[in-house]
Order: structure tokens, then sequence, then C-alpha cells
């Protein structure tokens, strides 16, 4: 019996082995951290423009934004998700360094890949939501279709993201019923979601 035992316990640790072997491994808890406080600063910023302006949903849920307004929230989005890049990309690769890991590897691309795809269609999608003004549904369009892709690239790094996903996911989908709460709902899946997992994972796999 003993002897039954440990060789189907060493067949566990060989299915782990190899497991681990062929997903990339080396996110880091402390850039989920950073691009969850990226996020909140870029909503109040958001929140700030749309107050002092004077910008907020009418009867029939359209925004009365002008080209300047669009080009403000525009560039606030895209320096949000370029600092939120960068320090993802710091930590990730101070963690592979760490572990003595490859950052650019055959895993690395899969994951990347498997990111891209649902991440791209989102963004046109949004791009052809702002181009009919059908304003009121970009902020659960992006939640839905970021956690379409940590759940699509789950299975090719650390399984834990795909909890995540299923949250951005059900947040995005909850948020579409609810007009007007768009940017609370995108503070809380990509500011508030972001700390409690990158918290999660650092004390995890950092610690």
């Amino acid at each position: 019996m003993n002897q039954q035992q440990d060789q189907l316990a060493a067949l566990h640790e060989i299915r782990n082995i190899m497991d681990r072997s062929s997903r990339f491994i080396s996110l880091s808890g402390l850039s989920g951290i950073a691009a969850g406080l990226t996020a909140l600063a870029g909503a109040a910023v958001a929140k700030w423009y749309l107050s002092s302006n004077n910008i907020g949903y009418r009867d029939n849920y359209s925004f009365s934004l002008s080209q300047e307004n669009i080009m403000f929230l525009l560039v606030l989005a895209i320096a949000v998700l370029v600092v939120a890049l960068l320090s993802a990309l710091y930590f990730t690769v101070r963690t592979a360094k760490q572990n003595n890991h490859r950052i650019w590897d055959s895993k690395s691309q899969r994951l990347l890949l498997n990111l891209f795809i649902p991440l791209a269609v989102g963004a046109v999608f949004c791009v052809v939501l702002l181009y009919h003004g059908i304003i009121y549904l970009i902020a659960p369009a992006m939640l839905v279709f970021y956690g379409l892709a940590l759940i699509n690239g789950s299975k090719y790094t650390l399984s834990d993201i795909r909890y995540l996903g299923f949250c951005e996911l059900i947040l995005g989908l909850i948020a579409s019923f609810f007009i007007g709460y768009g940017l609370l709902a995108w503070t809380i899946g990509f500011g508030a979601l972001h700390i409690v997992y990158g918290t999660m994972m650092y004390f995890k796999y950092e610690r």
C-alpha cells in the first residue's frame, strides 16, 4: 500500500512539474497591485474631468461629449494603459530574474497571443460603440472582453488568473444592465479587483 501511494505521489509531482514547465509562472502580484492603483488614479481624474465640465448621462443614456472631451478621455485611457503595462513588465521581469526564468520564450508567447486576441477584438468593438455613440456600454464591454482575455490566457500561466477573469466578466455583464454606473464598474474591475488579486498572488507565491 505504501509503495503504491509513493508511486502515486511521484506521478503527481511529475505532473505538477510538467504542468509548470508548460506555463508562464513569472507573473508578479505586485504588477496587479500597480495596475490597480494606476486604474484608480485614472478613474479619479476621469471623474473629476466629467464633473468639472458638467458631463453626464441624458435621459436617453447618451453622453454630451465634444471632440475635445473624447480626446482628453482617450489620452487619459492610453496613459493609464501605458503606465499599467510598464509597471506589469517591470515587476514581471524582476520576478523572472529572481526565479532564473526566461522572460521571452514559447510559454510567454502563447500567453500573450491568447490574451491579445480577445483584447484586440474588444478594442475594435469599443471603437464601434464609440462610433455609433453608444458610450454607456464601452466600460462594460471593456470589462467583458478583458475577462474573456484572462480566462483564455489562464491556460498558459497561473490558473488563479482565471478567477479574476470570471470576476471581470460577471462585473461587466452586471454593469451592462445598470446604465450610468459604467465608471464605477470600471473602477472596481480594473482598480479594486486588481489590487485584491495582486495582493493575494503576492502573499501566495512571492512571500
